[in-house]
């Protein structure tokens, strides 16, 4: 019987120091926040978060499983030529911001050390991004990542110093 228990025992605590980094990672993704609530959060994206509001995109943001976002900051938004913003967030111009918007976004969580072998990608307004590495500088379109890898629970996001715009012209 005393066997028996030690025997359990042992096996249990085998079972939990096998177990506890799944269960460590588990928790820490589940207290993540959501790649929306994530650029919410961060000042510098509020300029961005306004914008998806606008363009009604961030449940589908939320819900679409890993992705990764190439994200412009406030000063991004801000050297955008006089008035750009103001139309894009025209209810009358919802598709045209959605489509600047998903321009931004790949499918997928694409780490740095993930972009370093890349030269494009495919975003989800469906038009590729040119993605190009020189030494520690990685470029998105005519774009600088300026901070890589903010983790989200549901991807990543790489801060770029620009608006990128699709080739369709806005």
């Amino acid at each position: 019987m005393k066997t028996s228990y030690i025997a359990s025992a042992a096996f249990t605590a085998v079972a939990l120091t096998l177990a506890a980094p799944a269960m460590a990672n588990h928790h820490k993704d589940k207290d993540m926040m959501d790649i929306v609530a994530t650029a919410k959060s961060n000042p510098q994206f509020s300029t961005l978060a306004t914008a998806i509001q606008a363009a009604g995109i961030g449940d589908t943001l939320k819900d679409s499983g890993d992705l990764t976002v190439f994200a412009p900051t406030n000063e991004a938004f801000e050297a955008l030529p006089s008035g750009k913003l103001d139309m894009l967030l025209k209810p009358e111009n919802k598709e045209k911001l959605i489509d600047v918007l998903t321009y931004h976004v790949v499918e997928g969580k694409v780490m740095a050390s993930d972009v370093m072998d890349m030269d494009s990608a495919t975003s989800l307004e469906g038009s590729d991004i040119h993605i190009s590495v020189d030494g520690d500088t990685v470029m998105v379109n005519d774009a600088t990542v300026i901070k890589a890898d903010v983790k989200a629970s549901n991807g990543v996001i790489h801060a770029i110093d620009k608006v990128i715009m699709p080739k369709k012209r806005y």
